[in-house]
């Protein structure tokens, strides 16, 4: 995973989400009632503060969702928050779940705390990770299926292919994988090419 900088908020998410949302939510208190839908609207400007990467995979993520960081389930109130909203992969925002805070913030990581191992395309924590996140970290890994589940090394099998058939340069693949592109340039500094 990379860091991200949180994106702006919308000149009119205000008017369009903040707004309309919480007076849906005075108007239905009951947590049962759950959240309206008003910020899908905004998934493409959210996806542009990515750069179009799942906030949790760090790759390419032409569909994803609007992922709620603090779940809508346990924080109804920040449901039309701008800052509560991540950009990520629909089956890795269902992993995610309600756990809320329990999984380190895509806008909390520092440069360098995970790295893909090659060949096997494997995402590990490094020792960049401060020991007291370390746990948080691991936890991210696991529950979010980053490390090594079939779905996520398919999609990086997928990407680094094309970087080795030369479909795409190494340039390329940093805006597509950054992960991958950075343990390339990795090896090949280690192999003097």
């Amino acid at each position: 995973m990379i860091p991200f900088t949180p994106p702006p908020e919308p000149p009119d998410f205000d008017k369009k989400v903040r707004q309309p949302g919480n007076a849906w939510l005075a108007k239905y208190p009951d947590p049962k009632k759950g959240t309206k839908d008003y910020w899908s609207p905004f998934k493409s400007y959210l996806a542009n503060g990515f750069n179009n990467l799942c906030g949790y995979s760090a790759m390419y993520e032409p569909v994803g969702t609007v992922e709620h960081y603090l779940s809508r389930e346990n924080y109804r109130n920040l449901a039309y928050e701008w800052s509560n909203l991540r950009y990520a992969s629909a089956w890795i925002n269902s992993c995610k779940g309600t756990l809320d805070d329990q999984v380190l913030d895509p806008f909390d990581l520092g440069e360098d705390w995970f790295e893909i191992l090659l060949p096997s395309l494997q995402l590990v924590l490094t020792d960049k990770v401060p020991p007291q996140l370390r746990q948080k970290a691991q936890f991210r890994l696991e529950r979010l299926h980053l490390q090594d589940d079939e779905r996520v090394l398919r999609q990086r099998q997928q990407w680094y292919q094309v970087y080795l058939e030369g479909k795409i340069t190494l340039e390329g693949l940093e805006q597509f994988a950054p992960l991958i592109a950075r343990a390339i340039r990795k090896q090949q500094n280690t192999s003097g090419q």
